[in-house]
């Protein structure tokens, strides 16, 4: 389980993010209750080990897809699998499957 009670949020935000779907990190800190707060969600996710939470729906500002641990190549093919399609590390489309809860 998460440490403190902001990454409790964000484990809680994570878990929404439907399959298909992205947020950006920037999106996930607004709805964990700390806008502004982008980098924190990183490194919460960064060090989260949680299995089974879909870590790869959240990306960069602008549909690119940020940093997944060593694979950042997992994290396309992941989406890919998910129905996104990605070109030169930044998902197409973007705005059509962004997440707005």
């Amino acid at each position: 389980m998460p440490a403190t009670d902001f990454a409790r949020r964000v484990t809680r935000v994570l878990r929404r993010i439907p399959a298909g779907r992205v947020a950006t990190y920037g999106d996930v800190a607004a709805l964990a209750g700390r806008p502004g707060a982008a980098r924190a969600v990183g490194q919460i996710l960064r060090r989260a080990d949680e299995p089974g939470l879909p870590y790869h729906r959240v990306v960069a500002a602008g549909g690119r897809l940020g940093g997944f641990g060593r694979s950042p190549q997992l994290k396309a093919q992941l989406l890919a699998a998910e129905g996104l399609a990605i070109r030169r590390g930044r998902i197409s489309g973007f705005a059509g499957v962004r997440w707005f809860p």
